[in-house]
């Protein structure tokens, strides 16, 4: 009977168990950024916002509108804690209209905004931020656990990194978190930095970038991320990494250190900030701090990137 069944039969055999082993998470999906004409690309970085509105949110987003103008940006990217304080209960979660849709009304802000969820997006409905109906409902909502946005000269790497975080799986501190697609979390984690480490290493674009909702490096109340720094920080430096931006602090940021080739850039000044701390042990290292509301622009031309922070004014 062993000498009837061929290459082909095998072949059936094989897809029959593995179609049986649990599928993780796929690699990153990738999204094509058309560029300027010019070859530059433009945008701005917003963090920690969706509150309705208030908490100057509103501010922010009248500034935002008009230095996206002036730039002609091509895209927004958000790092996280995009509806506050417990994310959406559900894809009909009329917070979505009255932090983001109401909000961000300017001309310029009608672009395709990249979106990774924090921790208090965590809290909620993870799946209604990561449905295509929302999209349906604004065009401009891009949101992933972790993906790839293909500028040409420049790529974005958004990395979900909520799960990394110990804490808020063993000390939640009375808060539900919402780990639908995370289980088991070591393979996930495991999952998630193989696939980064790919992508990165296959990415021939002249600058990388790194986005993800908390710090690696920063001088506010959360301060360095020790499994971000332990996991994805040498990661990051094998591979030539740019920028590592991100939130979760309330405030803006630029700290460059002499141990790491990277800038670590924080945009978490949205809405809710004036924190009143700060803790950095190293002043030469500190490149830009500063408390308050504002946000972030970064044009990016094949030999040159330029950066700058703005408040509220």
């Amino acid at each position: 009977m062993g000498s009837k069944f061929g290459i082909g039969s095998l072949s059936i055999v094989m897809t029959l168990l593995l179609s049986l082993v649990p599928k993780l998470e796929a690699a990153f999906t990738t999204v094509e950024q058309a560029i300027q004409s010019d070859g530059s690309i433009s945008f701005l970085v917003i963090g920690d916002w969706g509150r309705r509105g208030l908490y100057n949110q509103s501010q922010v987003a009248l500034q935002m509108g008009k230095i996206g103008e002036k730039m002609d940006i091509d895209f927004v990217v958000s790092t996280g804690d995009n509806i506050y304080d417990n994310g959406m209960k559900s894809i009909d979660d009329p917070a979505f209209q009255l932090s983001f849709v109401n909000i961000y009304t300017s001309p310029s802000l009608q672009k395709p905004w990249y979106l990774v969820l924090g921790n208090h997006d965590y809290r909620g409905d993870v799946e209604a931020q990561l449905s295509p109906a929302l999209r349906s409902m604004d065009s401009r909502w891009i949101c992933m656990r972790s993906f790839i946005v293909d500028a040409e000269i420049a790529e974005l790497f958004f990395v979900d990194t909520t799960p990394f975080v110990d804490a808020y799986f063993l000390n939640p501190e009375g808060q539900n978190y919402d780990w639908r697609g995370i289980s088991p979390r070591e393979s996930y984690l495991q999952t998630t930095l193989k696939d980064l480490e790919t992508s990165l290493g296959e990415s021939t674009a002249k600058w990388k970038i790194v986005v993800g909702h908390h710090a690696i490096k920063s001088a506010s109340i959360h301060g360095n991320t020790k499994e971000l720094e332990s996991l994805l920080l040498p990661i990051l430096e094998a591979n030539n990494v740019d920028l590592y931006v991100n939130g979760h602090d309330h405030c803006l940021q630029h700290i460059s250190t002499s141990q790491s080739p990277i800038q670590f850039l924080t945009s978490g000044g949205g809405s809710k900030a004036w924190r009143g701390y700060y803790n950095w042990k190293t002043p030469e290292d500190m490149k830009f701090f500063y408390d308050g509301q504002g946000f972030m622009s970064i044009k990016i031309t094949r030999t040159e990137m330029g950066i700058v922070f703005y408040d509220v004014f």
